[in-house]
């Protein structure tokens, strides 16, 4: 059976605890899950001390962030098996909590301004497994408060939008994806560009893929565009990649929401992904 290797926890900006999320995988006939949380090890060590809970087989994971400065865009990449104990990918996670909690605790100060009812501790409420104060936590408590209209509606847009720039996002800086890969390869990853149509990355993917700098593509996410995945299949065949499937679950936190096993991994890639990993870190995984 497949399995779904891209989902989030409580553990970064998901809405469901990370022990919940097995049963979901089991209900939905996987046999194996990735738990891929933003820039942290927690979720990742947790897969390891529980490698099969309720009959699935769970892969340790981190979805690390990086920068294209060239195009002026974030970048995600799907480490699989990564050390936890590497003082590179440790380095580098806890710099990224600090910078997040920088700006969302002085988005919060800016929100009381604007919302009497709104407190920061209430907004704190929700980082108490992550330790990181994300946007979607801000919109839970705002939400409680009867002050916005969802998670990701047209209140986040107007606080936290992109374009046009939302009224009190601050954005934490970024290490460029260049560095990014450098921690993963040294934390011995299995490293997997994730979903290129989101960030519309695929001109730094093809770069990437060209340099052999990436181990495989997440080819099927609920985001890719036909266009991008078929591209993203054809660089997979010609290059000898691992193609990957993941849901990007979020629970609640999502616009729209994509359960577990929305899009999958076929058994054998995710072999080929534990056997690599396996030669990487010199044990067996």
């Amino acid at each position: 059976m497949p399995g779904d290797l891209h989902n989030h926890s409580t553990c970064s900006d998901g809405s469901v605890t990370i022990h919940r999320l097995p049963l979901m995988a089991a209900r939905a006939g996987l046999d194996a899950m990735a738990i891929s949380d933003h820039d942290t090890v927690l979720s990742a060590r947790y897969c390891y001390e529980h490698p099969v809970q309720e009959g699935v087989r769970l892969i340790p994971a981190v979805e690390l962030t990086g920068y294209d400065y060239q195009r002026q865009h974030r970048v995600h990449l799907l480490c699989y098996y990564p050390d936890t104990e590497n003082a590179a990918l440790l380095r580098h996670c806890d710099i990224m909590r600090q910078r997040r909690n920088e700006c969302g605790l002085q988005s919060a100060r800016e929100l009381e301004a604007l919302y009497p009812q709104f407190r920061t501790e209430q907004a704190l409420e929700y980082t108490k497994d992550s330790g990181v104060l994300f946007k979607s936590g801000i919109m839970q408590a705002l939400g409680e408060l009867g002050l916005s209209d969802g998670i990701y509606g047209e209140q986040y847009h107007y606080l936290f939008g992109w374009n046009p720039r939302g009224i009190i996002l601050h954005s934490p800086e970024y290490p460029p994806v260049q560095q990014v890969l450098e921690i993963a390869k040294a934390a011995g990853s299995v490293v997997v560009f994730a979903h290129p149509t989101v960030y519309k990355s695929m001109p730094l993917l093809r770069e990437l893929v060209r340099q052999g700098l990436v181990d495989g593509i997440e080819t099927d996410h609920p985001r890719n565009s036909p266009e991008d995945r078929a591209e993203c299949q054809e660089l997979c065949r010609q290059y000898g990649l691992i193609h990957t499937g993941g849901s990007d679950f979020h629970g609640s936190n999502h616009k729209k929401p994509h359960p577990v096993g929305t899009c999958t991994t076929p058994d054998d890639q995710i072999a080929r992904i534990r056997e690599l990993a396996s030669r990487r870190r010199g044990i067996t995984l």
